[in-house]
Formats: structure tokens, sequence, C-alpha cells
């Protein structure tokens, strides 16, 4: 088993029958775990990658009903490089 975990942001916030398909969609085979973060309008799941994808959980989200806007990068970009201090005189 790969555990993976995906990052969406969402523009609604869900409604209960999303909520209630949110509910059906734990049972799906190879989702672990959904967290929701109301405050920043985000949905992590955690799934297995053997079995799914990030494109299949993204559809089983919209599914439900729930408004995906984007998926968030968990991994911090890459720090860019200084440049070189000008050379001293």
């Amino acid at each position: 088993m790969t555990q993976l975990e995906v990052l969406y942001r969402y523009d609604m916030h869900p409604t209960e029958t999303a909520m209630a398909g949110v509910g059906a969609m734990r049972q799906v085979y190879g989702v672990r775990k959904i967290q929701f973060d109301e405050a920043a309008k985000t949905v992590r799941v955690e799934y297995d990658a053997t079995r799914l994808n990030k494109a299949t959980v993204a559809q089983l989200l919209r599914r439900t009903g729930i408004d995906i806007v984007e998926e968030i990068p968990l991994a911090a970009p890459k720090p860019a490089e200084p440049e070189p201090a000008a050379a001293a005189k």
C-alpha cells in the first residue's frame, strides 16, 4: 500500500447533502481519511495510490457536490537561489 495525500481548495461551503456524500465516500476502497479545514476552505484526502489516483479522488469529491476549485501542492516550492553578491571594488 502506498499512502498519498492530496489537498484541494473548494469555493462554496459544502451542503448537508454534500457532506452526506462525503460520508459515503469514506466507504470507497482506497480512501483512508478525509479532513476539512473550513477556515482555509480546503479538503485533504489521504488515499491508497495502488487503488486510486488524484483525478479519481477529485471526481469522487465533485460527485458528492463539493465545489473543487484547485489542487494545492502539499510540498513547499523550492526557494529561489540568492543571486551572488556584486563584486566588491
